[in-house]
Order: C-alpha cells, then structure tokens, then sequence
C-alpha cells in the first residue's frame, strides 16, 4: 500500500462511519476560547463529536479573530488549505463543511461569501447558535449560508446546557464593548456592551460546579463594566458562595470600570485570586488620550496602588501597543518607565496594527514598522526579565495548586498557582480538581515545578 493510500485509510478510520465530526480552530481572546466550546455544545445533538484535526472532520470552523493587521488575509490562507482538503475528500465521494465564525466573519461575512466558495457557513460572534439552522440551509442551497446579527440575549437564551471540559472553566458574563478606543475593532464586531442577568449567570455556575467544576473565570470584552441587576463585584461574592467552587478570576478588565466595591472585594474575598489583568496600553497620558482610553497613566497607578493595598499579594498582567501613531521616544520611555513601576508578572505586547474602519488607522503620524519593532525588543526584554524574576520569587514559597490535568511525564500532575502559573509536580490523578500545597523547586520562564508540601493532599 502507498503513503497516499495509507494516509486515506489513517483518515477514514478516524472517522467512523456514522459518527459526525467536527474540528474548531480558535484564535485570539478567552472570548473565542468559550464560544469555541458553545459551539460544541450546539454541535452535539445533532451527532458532532470533537475531532483532533481537519483531516478527521466532517465540519471545520475557524473561529476567527480581526484585533490584529491581516487577520482576513490569514483567514483565507487557511480557507486555501481547507479548498485543498474538501477537493480531495469530494474526489473520493466524500465531503468536507467549512464555516468561518467570530470577528472576520462579522467584519467581512458578505466578502468571505463572495470571494471563497468553498466556504459554506459564515457566523458572527452573536449568531452561532443557529448553526444547525445554518448546516441546513447550507445543505439545501448554492453558495454559503451567513449569518452576522446581533442578538446576544437569543444567542444565551438558545444556547444548551454546558458541558464542562476540565475543572476551570469560562463563563461569559458580559459581551461587546462600548469605549470605542481607537485602534480597536471590537465595538463594530461584537456590539454594544450587553450583560447578562445575575440570576442566570449564577444558575450557569451552580450547573458547572455540580460536574466538577472547581475554577470559574468570568469573561468579558469588559467584564467589570458587568451591570446584570447586580454588579461585578457582587456576582463574585454570590458565585464565592456556591458549594464546590474554590477559585474565581475575571478578565478582561477596563482601569475605567475598577470601581471601590471590586477593588475591596479583591482584599475580603479568598476565592478571589491575587492576580489581575488589567491592560493599559501605553504609559503616556498623551497616547492614551490620542487612543481614547479616558484614562490617564497617573490613573492607572493610582488604581493599582489602591488594588495592593487592599492586596498586598496581587500580581498583575497587562496589555501594550507599542508604536501607535504620533508615538515619540519621549512617550515610548514614559511607557517603559510605567512598567518598571508597577513590575508586572506577565504581560502581552503588540506593536500596533492598522484596523480598517477604525479612527487610528487612518491617523496622520504612522510610526515606521523598523521603529516600531525596535521598541516592541526594549519593552519585551523589560517585561520577560520581570516575569522571570517574580516566577524566581515563587521558589522555596508554598503555593495552593488546583490540579488541572496530567503531566507530560509519566506520575506527573499540572495545575495553576493563584497567579495563574502552570506548575507540575509528581502526584496521582486522582488529584485532578483538588487544591493542594506545593512547595516550589524551579522555575522557568513560563512555568513552575515542585513537590507535595505533606501527605494531606486536600489543602
């Protein structure tokens, strides 16, 4: 037999007859991350099971993401490939669904329809809970079937009961954005911001705890902007009281929306883990106010002054553009000096990335691509040096660990510190979704190890 031929064989036998399959490529934010699982959800009354790759799959769908430059050319990239695959599945009497869903989808539905064929579905953030509606249509009809309205109160009003996959798990709470900072697409691709009732998130929560779930991490394009009849900061403490949750984080938060109730919560609420994400984008007033972030630097440090001293062993994260237009040296030096000051344990930083239709990219005062560049290598040195040392700071400290999973060494387990670190010790599965303590030997630039503090694994 040839390698082509045993290749089809390898193919077929993943995929069983009778037994539908579906593969979800996802990119971008913990948002994707969730509506990548929902879809799931969605999929599986009507026979989908998950599929490790395309080329196990009866239904592929990108789930896109549109915040950085040639994010649509990307997306068509793949849609080549994907061309490529359903073409030979269709020479072998065979068949291949391809959907787009997120933020391209959204922004470019009507040009992915027109300029892609192969493309049969094409659903926006809001609208994925008509995918088997849309698997219909696309069956019966020429051409793709697209879907891109805004209706989250019918998409979280149709969407099934969850079906958990691990001990930590994402729960939306709040979705689009209404800041329309500049250099950002969200607002156009995911909506006004809409939150969902209190009552119904916390039923969501019991459900997951009731499977096992240990870690929830309420989600949001602004969580803290959060007002379901209640607002974040009382979620929070409601979800801390159901039996079976242990750990709550929330993200992605807005420094406008940290109001005083969320900022002492964070010091009376040991559910509510010390680590925080909470961009910022530059370090000079000037930027911000050129990106519309209603927010000056000397605010940010004052908030993150009153959030350590309510806890006092709060770690934080942040977001950075690097090189947004009218950026000077004298700006970019005022964005290091701000990270050097707060001293963050991880951080994420982009140069930045002219979005079609948004004000910043058609803004006067582009800074070059060889610039940019080079101050993105300056603020990531800094902050890979921070993240190193506080890593190196957890090293003969004993942290609680929820195990999470397996580890990738035979006898090993893996879990999360409360600041969020992957951490792997020697230890049984049967730890899987327990908090334990564990002292710490190592670390590494991304992850910890260490060993059982006792023989009482429970903490």
């Amino acid at each position: 037999m040839n390698s082509r031929a045993m290749a089809e064989k390898s193919e077929a036998s993943g995929r069983d007859a009778g037994v539908k399959r579906v593969h979800i490529e996802t990119y971008g934010c913990q948002m994707n991350v969730y509506d990548s699982e929902r879809m799931r959800d969605v999929l599986a009354p009507l026979g989908y099971a998950p599929a490790a790759s395309a080329q196990e799959a009866d239904l592929v769908i990108l789930n896109t993401c549109h915040i950085r430059e040639k994010a649509t050319e990307k997306v068509y990239s793949e849609i080549g490939r994907l061309r490529v695959l359903k073409e030979e599945r269709r020479r072998r009497g065979d068949d291949l669904t391809i959907a787009v869903a997120g933020c391209v989808a959204q922004a470019e539905g009507e040009e992915i329809a027109r300029r892609a064929p192969s493309v049969d579905l094409v659903v926006g953030p809001q609208s994925y809970h008509k995918l088997p509606e849309l698997i219909a249509r696309a069956a019966r009809a020429r051409g793709a079937a697209l879907e891109t309205n805004f209706t989250p109160e019918e998409k979280f009003d149709s969407l099934p009961a969850r079906a958990p996959h691990g001990v930590s798990a994402f729960v939306s709470v709040q979705e689009g954005c209404d800041k329309f900072c500049t250099f950002c697409v969200v607002p156009y691709t995911r909506g006004a911001e809409y939150s969902r009732p209190c009552a119904e998130v916390l039923a969501e929560v019991r459900a997951l705890a009731s499977q096992g779930v240990r870690e929830i991490v309420f989600i949001g394009q602004n969580v803290n902007a959060y007002h379901g009849a209640a607002s974040l900061a009382e979620l929070i403490a409601r979800a801390a009281d159901i039996d079976g949750v242990k750990r709550i984080r929330y993200t992605t938060s807005h420094p406008l929306e940290m109001d005083d109730a969320l900022i002492e919560l964070h010091g009376r609420e040991p559910k509510l883990m010390p680590f925080l994400h909470l961009p910022v984008q530059s370090g000079s007033s000037r930027i911000l106010k050129a990106m519309n972030r209603r927010h000056t630097a000397e605010d940010y440090l004052r908030i993150v002054a009153r959030l350590r001293a309510a806890r006092p062993d709060l770690a934080l994260s942040s977001d950075f553009i690097v090189g947004f237009p009218g950026e000077r040296e004298s700006d970019f030096e005022e964005t290091l000096a701000l990270a050097r000051e707060v001293t963050f344990a991880s951080a994420y930083s982009f140069k930045f990335s002219r979005r079609p239709g948004t004000p910043a990219g058609a803004m006067q005062g582009q800074v070059a691509e060889d610039v940019k560049a080079e101050r993105l290598a300056r603020l990531q040195a800094l902050l890979n040096v921070q993240q190193a040392a506080f890593n190196a700071a957890q090293v003969n400290e004993t942290l609680e660990i929820l195990v999470a999973q397996p580890g990738r060494k035979p006898g090993q387990v893996q879990g999360r510190s409360p600041y969020l670190q992957a951490v792997h010790f020697a230890g049984d599965r049967a730890l899987i979704g327990e908090c334990v303590r564990v002292r710490i030997e190592r670390a590494s630039q991304n992850s910890l190890s260490g060993v059982l503090a006792d023989s009482m694994a429970p903490a």
